[in-house]
């Protein structure tokens, strides 16, 4: 006899781990060279002045400054007219 009633098998017990994606600094926050700013799948946000984007679309300072997000109006190949967010280190 068993001492311990049978289990039966668990298929839905595993979880991903979280990615931690979104904003890390806000408007008008310091940022020096190097720190993130956001953290994104797909190119949600543009990268602007004083930015770039890593291979994984994150969007970085390239030299110190304030964060500033801003949008602006592009035009798309088909004559559409989308608004586009832009992430910019300004000096100061």
């Amino acid at each position: 006899m068993a001492h311990v009633k049978a289990g039966g098998t668990a298929k839905n017990l595993r979880d991903s781990n979280p990615k931690y994606l979104g904003l890390k600094k806000g408007n008008g926050q310091k940022v020096q060279a190097g720190q993130i700013i956001v953290r994104q799948r797909g190119t949600k946000f543009r990268a602007g002045e004083n930015t770039k984007v890593g291979k994984d679309h994150t969007i970085f300072a390239t030299s110190e400054g304030v964060v500033k997000f801003s949008s602006i109006r592009h035009k798309r190949f088909d004559g559409k007219t989308v608004n586009r967010k832009l992430v910019s280190v300004i000096n100061e």
